[in-house]
Formats: structure tokens, sequence, C-alpha cells
């Protein structure tokens, strides 16, 4: 009999739209070469822009939040598995799981350290160095509280495990590092990409519903763009990305050359047709998605240090220039954008990390056997780490009593 797989999904996939979605594709692709039945709910509103699941043999159910339906449903899918799609949706789920189907492995996809996330943004507001005071915030204690609890969680980024292990002193045996998961780029597909003289403008791209991302944006429009419009008059920005709201169609000036396109369709078309990819974060944790894409599409880059912690591994070539101060960033992205033989040497580097750091072939089938160990020796594993097993306690007795309350709470407004 095939394993049952259940998961609980943030919102329902959008692969178009942002990195999380590709990679929560990607994650049920691994599940499928293993021939699991996946069930995938989310109590989020489904967009135009979400993926249809059914195309994959993926079965849908659309829950309720504070509603105990949700018991009866799991009880009846009975999964052997379930994930949860970022530290809220553990929060949310995690102890109906635990008491509906105890011996099911519970699995965290973190997607993000999202405490990383929020402690650099308040230090860019603070105009002050980020430090473990910043780390150690409100959502850290809930984030680090939904990977104690969890039997698995899966981290995207090499630098968020040795944050997790050095600075939370979480047990290495409870996360497992999962980066991107993609097809290798063959060397037919590599000299089908446009070449430099092919080539024009630059490009960035990302959810605008995503705080770095408005905000690198806004750096770019304000601080960077003057400087590389100065050195190259005719050049033109093309700013892609999802959900575009007003405040950020008001960046569109055709008369700078800088243009909001807003959703692609198709982001491999609109990376491949640019010259050089610009992604200036000044906060942000994870992967970056729009690297991905760039290296894909043989596209070279200049980013932060926030853009490239984690991208690179322990490789010493990179497919971009890393520069922090506006001044430097402008200078080297005109450089690129100039010059053939570092923008060929970069993307020949880039296709190469693709290749090295995130094959799928690399980890799906150590993830797939590190679930099987872990269910063969699941009571084992939750007693090495009972402080998991005190904070489901504890969380069962608060969350629970408050989302009985919001539930009956709703009951009485019908």
């Amino acid at each position: 009999m095939n394993q049952k797989l259940l998961i609980i999904g943030f919102v329902w996939p959008e692969p178009k739209s942002s990195a999380a979605g590709s990679r929560m594709m990607q994650l049920i692709n691994v599940f499928k070469s293993a021939n699991y039945d996946i069930t995938f709910a989310s109590a989020c509103v489904k967009t135009d822009n979400a993926f249809d699941l059914t195309t994959l043999d993926v079965t849908t159910k659309a829950i309720v939040l504070n509603n105990s339906s949700f018991d009866t449903f799991i009880k009846d899918l009975n999964p052997n598995m379930v994930l949860f799609d970022r530290f809220m949706v553990e929060e949310q789920f995690g102890w109906r799981v635990a008491e509906q189907c105890p011996n099911a492995l519970r699995v965290l996809d973190t997607e993000d350290l999202h405490c990383l996330r929020k402690g650099r943004e308040q230090a860019l507001k603070d105009q002050a160095i980020f430090d473990k005071s910043y780390l150690q915030n409100d959502t850290a204690k809930r984030e680090i509280a939904s990977i104690l609890r969890s039997d698995l969680s899966f981290i995207i980024s090499q630098v968020e495990i040795e944050i997790l292990v050095n600075q939370f002193n979480i047990n290495e045996h409870l996360l497992y590092y999962l980066p991107f998961l993609l097809d290798p780029i063959t060397p037919e597909t590599q000299k089908l990409s446009p070449k430099f003289k092919d080539r024009n403008h630059f490009i960035t791209i990302g959810n605008f519903m995503h705080p770095p991302n408005f905000d690198a944006v806004l750096f770019l429009k304000t601080d960077i763009w003057p400087l590389i419009r100065k050195e190259l008059p005719k050049v033109e920005m093309h700013v892609y990305g999802a959900y575009e709201s007003q405040k950020v169609k008001q960046l569109h000036n055709p008369k700078e050359g800088f243009l909001i396109k807003g959703f692609t369709e198709d982001a491999n078309k609109v990376m491949q047709e640019a010259k050089v990819c610009l992604a200036p974060l000044r906060f942000g944790a994870g992967l970056k998605g729009k690297l991905i894409d760039a290296m894909i599409n043989g596209t070279p880059c200049v980013t932060t240090t926030i853009g490239a912690e984690g991208m690179y591994g322990t490789l010493r070539d990179t497919n971009a220039f890393i520069e922090d101060d506006a001044k430097a960033f402008a200078k080297q992205a005109a450089e690129l954008y100039t010059n053939r033989i570092y923008w060929n040497g970069k993307q020949k580097t880039g296709f190469m990390i693709i290749n090295t750091l995130y094959d799928k072939a690399i980890y799906t089938k150590d993830v797939l056997h590190r679930f099987e160990q872990l269910q063969a020796g699941l009571q084992s594993h939750r007693q090495q780490h009972f402080i998991g097993q005190v904070l489901m306690h504890h969380t069962v007795q608060s969350t629970k009593f408050m989302s009985r309350w919001i539930e009956e709470k709703n009951k009485t407004k019908t």
C-alpha cells in the first residue's frame, strides 16, 4: 500500500508567482516520484494563479481554521505523514494532527527562517547592526517552538542550519538541508541560451507581497538606478512580479527607463531576454528564487550579501558580483552589462552552480530514506527529543482551548 501524505498549505501553490510556490511543487514531485498518495489541504482562498494540483493526481481539500471538522477529516484520511507549509500552519493544525493521528510523521517545511528575515527587517528600520538581540524576536519564539515540536524540519539554506544549531542550540537530527530541487542544465540547453549580443536591459523579479522584494525595488529606484542610468542612458530597468500594489505602480517612470512590468506568465522568457539581473536585497532569508531563475536562464547578476547568502555553498566562483553599497552596486552592474568577458564567465558559472548544488537527484533518494528511518523509529526519535513533547503538551493546552473558544464564538454568530 502506498504511503499517504497530507500537505497543509499556508496558501495554494503559485509557482509562477513566488519561489515558495515553486518550492512546494518541487516537494510534491519528490513525493510523487515515490508513489505517495498526496492530499493537499489549505484554509486559504484559491487565486487564479494557483496551480491545478489535480493534473498531478493530487487530491485537494479546503479546510477551515479553528474548526473541529478538520479532526474528522484527518482521522478519516489517516495519513502516514503530514507536511506543514511554514510554522504558522503547524501552530494551527499540529496539535490536531498529534491528537487524531499520533503515529503520523510530522514534518515542517520552514520555507525560510521567518525570524531571521523579521529581525533583519527591524535592524534595517532601526539603522542598526543586526545581532542576536534582533534574531531572538517574538517570531523566533514561535518558529523555534514549531521546529522543536516537529519530527523533522526542512531547512532551505545551510546558513540557516548553522544559525539554528549555533544560535538556538537545535539538535541537528531535527533538521534536514533541502535546497531547491532542480533538473540539471544540459550542455545542449546551455548552448541554446541567448548570448550577450542578443540580450538587452536589466531585470529584477519577485512577488511584491514579499516585503524584502518591495524594499529591494525601492532601493533600486531611489539609490541605484539613477547611477546606472547615468552610465547607460539608453538602457531600461524591467521590474516583474506578481501582486503589484498601487505604491509599486507609482514607481513606473518611462522617462527614467524604470518600467514596472508586473506579473509575467513566463519568467524564463523575460529572464532570457535580459542581459543582467539585479537583486539589491537589504534584508531577507532562505534562498533567492530570482537568483535561481537567473542562473537557469544564463543571466548574470549583481546582488548583495543578503541576496547571495546560502546560494553558492562553499564554491568560490559565483554567477554574481556582490555589493552592498549603492555606488559599488551600480558600478558593477554597468561593468557586467558592458563587459562581454565578465558576462560570459558569470553565465557559465551559473550553469555550473545549478548542476553542482541544486540537482534534485542528489537529494531525492536520501530524503525519502530519511522518512523511512524516522517512521521505523519514531517513538525512539521522539523520546530523544523530549522537549518537543513538552512544547506539544503546553501548545495543546493553550492553542487547543483558544481554538475551541473561537469555534464556539463563531457558532454564536451564525
